[in-house]
């Protein structure tokens, strides 16, 4: 039985704007360096890499070393649904006054974006209602992927039946979205669909973070897929 003294070491580990930050910029799913983070975080590299000896060793983040460099990465798919359903939790405040270039990147995260390793945002959240409304997904019964769903998922979308075993991590979870402040697809179903979407094109990255958008092909895709029209 987890002990109430270690329950508050591990809510410590992000009771630090820094280190909270640096789990936030590892939700786009990719392994950074120290260095990058240190200037994500706007700290000194040797404040970093504090910071990140203890969040590895609170098992929020694993690391990795290539000849010199040392690269970070949340420590499994559990860590960014944890980050993501916290985030969601808090009450939203004020908007700060930023530039416009600030404003328009927060934008884009609001209208699709990566959790970790499935989609989030509005298109996040447009994808699993329509997955539900087609009875490919079960929001009433446990938020579960029918079988009709995992058909789907092989024939129509070309995921392998063995990429769909779910192991330890769950076929399907219900990530509650932070900005939407509904639950978006997470799991295994959740990662293969931001796969696939990703692989054919259908969604493409916005620059190097965390937001993504539809394309062209992707809105021809979505449409008859998912009956998806409104994707803005």
């Amino acid at each position: 039985m987890t002990d109430a003294s270690e329950l508050a070491a591990f809510a410590a580990l992000l009771a630090d704007r820094t280190r909270a930050a640096m789990c936030l910029a590892l939700l786009d799913g990719r392994a950074w360096t120290a260095g990058e983070l240190a200037k994500h975080a706007g700290v000194a590299r040797s404040t970093a890499t504090e910071h990140l000896d203890r969040l590895i060793g609170g098992g929020l983040l694993s690391e990795a070393r290539q000849g010199r460099h040392r690269y970070v990465r949340l420590a499994d798919p559990g860590v960014a649904g944890l980050l993501e359903d916290i985030t969601a939790r808090l009450e939203p405040g004020l908007p700060a006054v930023r530039g416009l270039r600030a404003a328009t990147a927060d934008a884009a995260l609001r209208r699709g974006r990566t959790c970790y390793d499935h989609l989030a945002g509005r298109l996040g959240v447009a994808v699993t209602d329509a997955l539900t409304r087609d009875g490919l997904l079960d929001q009433e019964g446990g938020f579960a992927v029918t079988g009709y769903g995992v058909t789907w998922l092989i024939e129509r979308l070309g995921v392998e039946p063995e990429r769909l075993r779910a192991g330890r991590r769950p076929l399907a979870r219900a990530c509650l979205d932070w900005t939407e402040r509904r639950p978006h697809l997470g799991g295994v179903a959740g990662a293969r669909v931001c796969e696939t979407f990703l692989g054919r094109g259908w969604v493409g990255r916005i620059g190097s973070g965390r937001a993504v958008k539809v394309t062209p092909s992707g809105r021809v895709a979505l449409r008859e897929l998912l009956a998806l029209t409104d994707l803005d």
